[in-house]
């Protein structure tokens, strides 16, 4: 068994990292702290390692405590069967992954009733060995006539060399070396095939390109290899793992030292083919697919995580009041209204595809003067694109300064999220349609705090989602959805039980009782008043605090990131200055003033004595992007108005290893390949586009049996448009995006006189 220093030592090593850092978050670890506490207020135990080495180091020293624990069970097993040699237990003591473990235990493991295990139940286990020891004496026939034995079945020599051959062949199958040996080399030189089958003859179906398929398993890229499981599991292809039989068995051979001076030598040779095609070449090949499949899945989960990432941290509306509406054709459009807050006000219903649009026009009009709004948010599925051409030409008969702002929202999940248990919570007597309303305007709103609330599988930024291995996927989207949580921060009267659940060290059940005290309580008033709620101890209290917003506090810094165990230290910052703390936070020129080495001690260094003076410059700024509209070419709202040569601005919704997905306005979005990105080599979709991002393209293809568009950012012969990739490329070192860095000025922060300052209409 691995002590934690050991442990510490060899993920260490592999992560070349220092051990007193690794050796440090694992004690965190074991103190029940989470990862987003350790990474933003224990740099100094750390040396300053992020979220994603944190992870890491996590999932390390799980994989290293299974091994230790698996490890122990097999050398008590094999100690039980009275097998255990020192030679033996020495290399289970020092196999070093799961899959070398299992293959030192094969031999001894329980296992079904086999061809081996009956020839040695017939007497024909000293024939086996004296193959295997490749026997300069007698001959193999004259050596079987000793294990002739009608009545264990063993009647003549043939059969007697047959059972022995059986269980040489088990035991080839079972050397450790062998199966060592054989699985690197099919994961170096192995070459994956697939065909269509019959059905795929018979029918077209989205696995064409692998109906005749070769690559090297070491290059066979993971959404291909997800793509050619499917198309397995749906009847399409069939796909096997081709190899040098030739080269495989005269390395086997090798290692099992066949030598042609020998009697038995043609025995062991049979053997050795025998144990390769009947009992290791498939039991290998299924080891390497599982690998495949591991790396294919956790590419997959990687892409969906980066997606969804994006997609949660997308630059919010802000709190104002919206109005949203989820289109319909013939069961009419969906209007509801919240307030600043996301409060939900009313609702209606107007029928601009079906009815007399001037109906829909005074409906929509007198909602609107009831419920005045910064925006309009209208989901993007069916009739979005006609209903957002409605809207807008409505909005423009309104007088200038009262017309709310139009945009396009991904409705997404909006259907999951309308039909859950926490939208039913939320609103027991609304209808799914204007609950699904709700959901589109709060996306608009606050992305963050709405999408919380749906299980981002089902968010759809992502490549096979549902063929990746789903414990895998929701582990790492749940730490997608806790880093972006609290990497913005929540503010505690206002967030709703999903999304207090993400904030470190509260969890599902004491989100709830959260909630339930402020509605019994009324609103906190300061960080500290959260001790007041049943069950939540200093522990929690200490991972939770930093994460967490109250606006209405008395206490500036409760509004800010600085944690509360650090409050005296910036009162002793203030004081030292002459100041108050209300005057030292959002003061820039007070905060400079600060020399920071002197206020250094044994738990506070650097690393966190600049986090709190940033912080203290710029108190609870949002890290999210300044909100920016789409923009659609309003002639153009389904699959039928595309052109080839078309060029068109849309938006990036979702990002695979293969390209990228842009929405153009047709309710399809279009697929630009990889290698149409941009006008260089791009190994990564990910290098040059992003979930969210706006894009120019030109369309290169329409299929509309198969609702598929192909499109290119090359709008001319050699040059790529993609916005992403033109500024990475033009202004390398320079800001891409307008960030929350400054702080509001008075105006823009009371919106007063322009209700989209900041906004591009």
């Amino acid at each position: 068994m691995q002590t934690p220093q050991e442990i510490s030592a060899i993920i260490a090593e592999e992560l070349s990292l220092s051990q007193a850092s690794v050796s440090a978050v694992i004690e965190l670890l074991s103190e029940s702290a989470t990862v987003p506490f350790i990474a933003r207020y224990r740099k100094e135990r750390t040396g300053g390692l992020d979220e994603v080495q944190i992870r890491t180091i996590e999932e390390r020293q799980t994989y290293l405590l299974e091994l230790n624990e698996r490890r122990d069970a097999i050398l008590a097993a094999i100690e039980g069967q009275g097998k255990l040699t020192p030679e033996l237990k020495k290399q289970i003591e020092a196999a070093p992954t799961k899959a070398i473990l299992e293959d030192l235990y094969l031999p001894y493991k329980p296992k079904r009733r086999t061809r081996a295990m009956i020839a040695r139940e017939k007497g024909l286990e000293g024939l086996a060995n004296l193959i295997l020891a490749q026997s300069h004496e007698g001959s193999p026939e004259a050596s079987a006539a000793d294990y002739i034995n009608a009545e264990k079945g063993v009647e003549t020599t043939a059969d007697a060399l047959n059972g022995a051959s059986d269980i040489v062949a088990e035991v080839i199958s079972e050397k450790a070396d062998i199966r060592d040996f054989l699985r690197q080399y099919i994961a170096d030189h192995g070459v994956l095939v697939s065909e269509g089958t019959d059905k795929a003859s018979d029918e077209r179906s989205k696995f064409e390109q692998y109906y005749s398929y070769r690559s090297p398993v070491n290059a066979c890229k993971g959404h291909s290899f997800l793509a050619i499981r499917r198309g397995e599991k749906d009847g399409f292809l069939r796909a096997c793992i081709e190899v040098d039989e030739d080269q495989v068995l005269s390395q086997i051979s090798s290692m099992m030292h066949v030598d042609s001076k020998s009697a038995f030598h043609e025995l062991l040779q049979e053997a050795c083919q025998d144990a390769y095609e009947r009992l290791l070449q498939s039991s290998i090949e299924s080891d390497i697919r599982v690998d495949m499949k591991q790396t294919a899945d956790r590419e997959a989960v990687d892409v969906f995580a980066q997606n969804a990432e994006k997609l949660l941290l997308a630059a919010p509306f802000g709190a104002h009041a919206v109005i949203g509406i989820d289109p319909g054709v013939r069961t009419g459009c969906k209007c509801i209204a919240l307030d600043e807050t996301g409060k939900f006000l009313e609702n209606t219903t107007i029928y601009p595809q079906v009815k007399n649009e001037k109906e829909a026009e005074h409906e929509l009009l007198g909602f609107i003067a009831r419920h005045p709004s910064k925006a309009i948010a209208i989901g993007n599925g069916t009739a979005g694109r006609e209903t957002e051409a409605f809207v807008r030409k409505l909005v423009q008969t309104l007088p200038e300064g009262q017309r709310p702002y139009v945009v396009m929202v991904s409705e997404s999940g909006a259907s999951i999220y309308s039909a859950s248990d926490v939208a039913r919570e939320e609103f027991p007597d609304l209808d799914l349609t204007v609950r699904g309303a709700i959901s589109i305007a709060r996306r608009l709103q606050d992305p963050l705090a709405e999408l919380v609330k749906i299980d981002p599988k089902s968010i759809g930024v992502g490549q096979y989602q549902h063929d990746v291995y789903q414990p895998l996927l929701k582990k790492k989207l749940e730490e997608v959805v806790e880093s972006c949580v609290n990497r913005v921060g929540v503010e505690l009267n206002t967030a709703s039980s999903e999304l207090l659940k993400y904030v470190a060290g509260i969890g599902p059940s004491m989100a709830k009782k959260i909630v339930s005290h402020r509605e019994n309580n009324g609103n906190f008033n300061s960080r500290a008043q959260l001790l007041k709620v049943a069950g939540l101890g200093p522990k929690t209290y200490e991972q939770a605090a930093g994460f967490i917003r109250v606006r209405e506090s008395d206490n500036p810094l409760d509004k800010s990131a600085v944690h509360p165990e650090r409050y005296k230290l910036v009162e002793q910052m203030a004081k030292d200055l002459g100041c108050s703390v209300k005057d030292l936070v959002g003061n820039k020129t007070l905060t400079n003033m600060i020399n920071i080495n002197r206020y250094v001690s044994d738990d506070v260094g650097l690393m966190t004595l600049n986090d709190i003076i940033s912080e203290l410059q710029k108190p609870g700024r949002d890290p999210r992007a300044e909100f920016e509209p789409p923009k659609f070419n309003e002639a153009v709202t389904k699959i039928e108005d595309l052109k080839e040569g078309m060029i068109l601005d849309g938006i990036v919704t979702n990002v695979t290893n293969f390209g990228a997905f842009v929405d153009v306005g047709v309710h399809q979005d279009g697929l630009v390949h990889i290698s149409a990105l941009c006008d260089r080599f791009v190994s990564n979709p990910a290098e040059v586009v992003s979930v969210g991002d706006a894009v120019r393209v030109r369309v290169l293809e329409v299929d509309l049996p198969r609702k598929r568009i192909s499109l290119t950012c090359r709008l001319n012969d050699g040059t790529a448009q993609s916005s992403q990739d033109k500024a990475k490329s033009t202004n390398a070192g320079k800001p891409t995006d307008k960030k929350r860095d400054k702080a509001p000025r008075r105006e823009e922060k009371q919106f007063s006189n322009n209700p989209f300052a900041g906004l591009k209409r």
